[in-house]
């Protein structure tokens, strides 16, 4: 029975029945469940839960060691991707969001079935998040990593495409893509040793 409408349901959807437990899974508290819930009652949410990954765009990229490269999401096909969005001057970012990247990225470094990006999401600060933040950040956590800058438009929208495009709630944000490159998994937090043994326990 539906609790909302008191209609019968018909049919069981496996594809979102899996995606909800993968998100209760490694969203590390209720939180996660409330936000699913909630996409898949049509409530105005953030996130793209479910949806097939969108292109990540950036205005540059960087490799682990700060060289210039390229990222497509064609590099993630067939492969686990967790994307971090951040911005430098995002407490949230600094308190939980990064440090939560570093373990992950340590946890799967190496590994080619899994890849990490991050990518400085602007949408506020301009003057501040710039894009020389993004190596400052990459050296701070020490993060071996591919990250991004989507510098955004102080005189128009504002939200870089990136934003846009996955719908994000702002900085921190975590998405999780799998093999089949459907987003399982988007939020504020994430609770990375749940992340971790997740995607080891889908790997095994």
């Amino acid at each position: 029975m539906d609790m909302r409408s008191g209609k019968l349901i018909r049919h069981f959807d496996r594809r979102r029945f899996l995606q909800r437990m993968a998100y209760c899974a490694i969203a590390g508290s209720s939180s996660g469940y409330i936000a699913v819930t909630l996409a898949q009652t049509g409530s105005p949410v953030y996130g793209i839960l479910g949806e097939t990954a969108p292109e990540i765009e950036a205005n540059f990229w960087i490799d682990r060691n700060g060289e210039s490269t390229t990222f497509r999401m064609e590099q993630a096909k067939d492969r686990w991707l967790f994307v971090k969005c951040f911005q430098s001057w995002c407490p949230g970012c600094h308190e939980h969001g990064l440090p939560t990247l570093k373990k992950v990225a340590d946890a799967f470094d190496g590994d080619d079935r899994v890849v990490l990006i991050a990518i400085q999401t602007v949408f506020e600060g301009f003057d501040v998040n710039t894009g020389d933040k993004v190596r400052e950040t990459q050296l701070q956590y020490d993060l071996p990593i591919t990250m991004g800058h989507d510098a955004g438009d102080p005189n128009g929208d504002h939200r870089p495409i990136t934003m846009r495009r996955y719908r994000t709630g702002g900085t921190p944000w975590m998405i999780l893509v799998n093999p089949e490159g459907q987003v399982i998994y988007n939020h504020f937090q994430i609770d990375g040793d749940k992340l971790i043994a997740y995607i080891r326990s889908e790997l095994a």
